[in-house]
């Protein structure tokens, strides 16, 4: 006798499949009611709504801009001037971030007790003190109580530091100049290209293969052919005091030192404590074997102990350059214009346009954090196959 067949509802594959459709279908009713609730809570109160704004005239100044912006442009340049703002200050506080915070992690483990116990304090010290206190005493406590241009801080006679910003030299190049500049960073892509094959004929038969001669003509026989044939000049803007003010160089203002200072070393106290844990984390059996093999410190370093901390390292990593590109949003307590600032701030109090213009900085910070990630996760893929 056969036994009565089971109902296709009771199924593993086919109630797991009609919980998945009913769970999207629930959220797409939540998300509809949500949208069709605010949208008619805006048109009740008179409130347009869309983002039609954006091509409006924006009335207002930006005092940092990576874009050529005035008054006169729209909202819509304006998002973008914010975007760049936001993008230039997340690149420079990660990259400055993982320099410090590597240094520190190293330090950490270091055999010296002074050392050690110096980037210890460093950590213990700037990561317990929360991040808009930090910005608020790189700014007011450091940077505006310098003194002013006539009394500045001078350095080799090219640098200059003063309550109005931080003046530094600006290379002008010409098309000559910028032609041998793009043929360096061909020479860069060639000489790296040619050093991962010799890496790959090493590791396939354990031969080595020279590539100091291609790191030599891609850095130095290339750029300098193309400087040579072009006719190329390169000129220095210098700065110099004119009045109250200096004239000339380029300037980073106090704003965005403050910004890059205060979230570089806060994110580099993390970053310093996870380089710590991954080299820790490597079995201590490795480093004796390359000392019993004659290597340095240096070397077991280099080729031992960080490329296998790397698959430690990545993952914590990746959380703390999210954490950086987010926390930019606190630059507008020290008024340097990011997008929550510009976009969020005075954009939204022009315009009453509250949830587009939410909406729009809340896709641009998730734009970046999952591009983050996914290079991130890429790099860490990388090193993970490489390393078995």
């Amino acid at each position: 006798m056969q036994p009565p067949r089971q109902p296709f509802w009771t199924r593993s594959r086919i109630r797991s499949a009609i919980i998945q459709v009913g769970f999207v279908a629930l959220l797409a009713f939540f998300v509809h009611f949500l949208l069709s609730n605010t949208m008619t809570n805006l048109a009740r109160q008179g409130i347009a709504s869309g983002f039609g704004f954006l091509e409006n005239r924006a009335g207002f100044d930006i005092a940092i801009s990576f874009l050529d912006f005035g008054r006169n442009d729209t909202y819509m340049r304006a998002f973008w001037t914010a975007v760049v703002n936001t993008l230039v200050l997340s690149v420079l506080g990660i990259a400055l971030a993982t320099v410090i915070g590597f240094m520190i992690g190293l330090a950490r483990v270091s055999p010296n007790w002074l050392i050690s116990r110096l980037a210890a304090v460093y950590i213990e010290t700037f990561r317990n003190i929360p991040l808009l206190l930090q910005l608020f005493f790189w700014y007011f406590a450091i940077l505006r109580p310098l003194p002013g241009p006539r009394d500045s801080l001078d350095l080799a006679g090219i640098v200059f530091l003063s309550n109005r910003g931080l003046y530094l030299p600006k290379p002008l190049l010409d098309a000559g100049a910028q032609l041998g500049l793009a043929a360096l960073g061909l020479g860069l892509v060639i000489a790296l290209v040619m050093a991962r094959r010799a890496r790959r004929y090493r590791a396939a038969t354990g031969q080595p293969r020279r590539v100091a001669h291609w790191w030599f003509l891609g850095l130095v026989v290339l750029p300098s052919s193309v400087w040579l044939a072009t006719g190329a000049r390169l000129d220095m803007s210098m700065p110099e005091l004119q009045g109250f003010n200096f004239r000339g160089g380029m300037v980073v203002l106090p704003e965005m030192l403050a910004a890059i200072l205060g979230l570089s070393i806060y994110i580099a106290a993390a970053v310093g404590e996870i380089v710590r844990a991954g080299i820790q984390g490597i079995d201590h059996g490795q480093t004796e074997a390359a000392q019993a093999m004659g290597h340095t410190r240096g070397q077991i370093m280099r080729y031992v102990v960080i490329p296998q901390a790397m698959r430690i390292i990545i993952p914590p990593l990746t959380t703390q350059y999210q954490s950086l590109a987010k926390n930019t949003s606190l630059a507008s307590a020290i008024a340097f214009p990011e997008i929550i600032s510009i976009i969020a701030g005075t954009t939204m109090t022009q315009t009453g346009q509250a949830v587009e213009t939410i909406a729009l900085a809340m896709l641009f910070y998730l734009t970046v954090s999952l591009f983050i990630a996914a290079v991130m996760n890429f790099f860490n893929w990388r090193v993970t196959r490489l390393s078995f």
